[in-house]
């Protein structure tokens, strides 16, 4: 028998957090989070997406031993400014038992339908800065640490249930010793020179922070039209300035701006944890920060994480004296290997920029759509 309960107390939480680690306990290709860092996502009171969103956090049960969880999450943001009616779902893990699944899912289709929601979609979290979507390809690939890892049976299990596929997500990595930057080089020079722009660098993160909420308005901006795509607020931006902005390499933050100091386009790329994360298995003590704290001086890889251009310069080349620069940061720190993190499918445009670099698809993966 099967026995869903919310996980409310910090005792529940923890162990809502720490349940794919004996999942995926033996799974090389799993990359673990930091449970205190998931925790504190979860922390209503200092989260802000709570604020526009409403979640439940439900663990299943059998013979008094957690088979699986699930997020259900309802961003009324969505729901009543693009006017989506759906439920969310995300944070989803459970063993191969359908029945463990369609229990889970049964709570997250009984809070849409308690608000007369259309559908369900999933996996994904309360906002388009949150991980996303299921693998479909890519099994035996080196997760990361922006992105789920999921075994094949969740496809099964998601089909069987009468489930379709509603987005479709491509992730990629190129040699960045095959880069060759020349044509960027004369093609950033020409630009520069053709509109004015000014490429800003840094070298300490108390300089990225005056700039950040124009780079958070400019992504609002950049990513309005792909589908489901929910405002990053005020609120919000100070969260995620705090959270993350002072982790990454200052040098690794790139913005550009028109002479007349309005931001036009912006690159943020971070090292690759993965195989940190996988050493300290979800603590950072006694030993974690220093594990983390070597990946982010020593590794080799380089995961692109977000790149954003205002909609008026986006055919415009700005992206040769982006590549100009991180040809300049990657050479000197030695970076051998560029790591895309999930694109929509059918966004051209982003697929566009890499073309050049001969990327291998690595991973494909999507969320799955239920009307109610």
């Amino acid at each position: 028998m099967i026995t869903i309960v919310e996980a409310v107390t910090r005792t529940q939480l923890k162990e809502f957090v720490k349940f794919p680690f004996s999942l995926y306990k033996n799974n090389p290709y799993w990359v673990p989070p930091i449970i205190a860092e998931e925790l504190e996502s979860f922390n209503k009171a200092t989260n802000p997406a709570f604020l526009s969103s409403e979640a439940y956090f439900y663990l299943a049960y059998r013979n008094n031993k957690i088979v699986g969880r699930v997020v259900a999450i309802i961003n009324w943001d969505e729901v009543n400014i693009l006017k989506k009616s759906k439920v969310r779902f995300g944070w989803f893990e459970t063993i191969d038992d359908i029945e463990v699944t369609k229990a889970l899912l049964d709570k997250v289709f009984e809070l849409g339908k308690k608000h007369n929601l259309e559908h369900a979609e999933g996996p994904m979290g309360f906002s388009n800065l949150d991980k996303v979507g299921i693998l479909t390809e890519g099994f035996e690939e080196l997760g990361n640490m922006i992105t789920w890892y999921s075994p094949k049976y969740y496809v099964e299990h998601f089909e069987q249930l009468g489930f379709v596929v509603e987005k479709k997500y491509i992730e990629s990595e190129f040699s960045f010793k095959n880069v060759k930057i020349e044509p960027y080089v004369r093609a950033s020079k020409m630009i520069k020179e053709r509109y004015k722009l000014k490429v800003l660098t840094f070298k300490k993160s108390e300089d990225i922070m005056p700039h950040v909420d124009k780079m958070f308005d400019l992504f609002n901006d950049a990513y309005a039209k792909l589908q489901s795509f929910v405002a990053i607020n005020d609120i919000q931006k100070e969260y995620f300035k705090k959270k993350y902005i002072s982790f990454i390499n200052p040098e690794y933050i790139i913005f550009i701006e028109d002479e007349h100091q309005k931001m036009i386009a912006f690159a943020i790329v971070m090292p690759n944890f993965a195989q940190a994360l996988q050493k300290i298995k979800g603590k950072l003590f006694p030993f974690g920060f220093f594990h983390l704290l070597q990946a982010r001086k020593k590794s080799k890889e380089a995961v692109f994480y977000l790149i954003g251009i205002t909609e008026e310069y986006q055919s415009k080349g700005v992206t040769a004296a982006i590549f100009e620069e991180y040809h300049r940061v990657f050479s000197e720190k030695g970076i051998d290997k560029c790591i895309r993190t999930p694109e929509l499918e059918d966004n051209i445009a982003i697929h566009n920029l890499w073309k050049n670099f001969n990327p291998r698809i690595t991973k494909k993966r999507c969320t799955y759509k239920k009307f109610l």
